[in-house]
């Protein structure tokens, strides 16, 4: 595992050490920089941040320890009142894991795509969902070496926390076990419905399942699509 701590102010973190019962994953909708991550959490006077942050070559910058906390989440009440739920301080009972990305693209021109800042994405991070997630069918691919480094994190802390890696279809959407405080693996999808992180990608949810320990449990209830999509990319997890 490639982990590198860099400095991070103690006062853009809560340093109290809690319980983790949960795992959110997220990408920061930026370029390609972990360190970077941190260095622009620091010129904000919020708490906003999460322990670690992975670039595309699969390094992780942690600017604090996973038993300490930060907002990452941004819950509202309305979201557990909507599900018949009592407010939950997630934040401070999961950890947060970073994916440098840009997210969802657009296509502008044949072979050209573009980011939420119309700045152009290289071909060959492109990749194309056949079922689009949340109204977006491409978007920037995680690299390989980004979801291994994802696996790592979510092994170590299976290992230090006792958090199951039980993957279930719910994730992806307003998530009852998420806002619930049940302990798992979820994405930022699961408790806020204007988010679009993580995306469904498919060789990332080939890596969630195969740390599934045991047959999913079955959750009936509304939730963007879940689909499996095949990847239809004109590169391989290329940075």
């Amino acid at each position: 595992m490639n982990i590198k701590q860099v400095t991070f102010g103690a006062a853009h973190y809560i340093n109290e050490e809690t319980p983790k019962k949960q795992i959110y994953l997220h990408h920061t909708a930026g370029n390609d920089n972990a360190e970077g991550v941190f260095k622009y959490w620091e010129q904000t006077r919020d708490r906003v941040a999460t322990c670690v942050a992975i670039d595309s070559k699969g390094l992780i910058a942690q600017g604090f320890s996973s038993t300490k906390w930060a907002y990452h989440l941004g819950l509202e009440t309305k979201t557990f009142n909507n599900q018949g739920l009592a407010f939950q301080p997630l934040d401070k009972l999961s950890i947060g894991i970073e994916i440098c990305n840009w997210g969802f693209l657009k296509e502008v021109g044949k072979g050209k795509y573009v980011n939420y800042v119309n700045r152009e994405v290289p071909l060959d991070q492109v990749i194309k969902l056949d079922t689009p997630f949340k109204g977006h069918q491409f978007w920037h691919n995680y690299t390989d070496a980004q979801i291994e480094a994802v696996k790592e994190l979510l092994l170590l802390w299976n290992d230090r926390y006792k958090i199951p890696l039980d993957y279930n279809d719910d994730i992806w959407g307003i998530c009852s076990r998420a806002l619930s405080a049940q302990p798992g693996v979820y994405t930022h999808n699961s408790v806020r419905k204007d988010k679009t992180d993580v995306y469904p990608h498919p060789g990332l949810i080939e890596m969630l399942k195969s740390l599934t320990a045991k047959k999913p449990i079955v959750v009936v209830e509304p939730k963007a699509s879940t689909k499996v999509p095949k990847t239809k990319s004109s590169g391989k997890s290329k940075k």
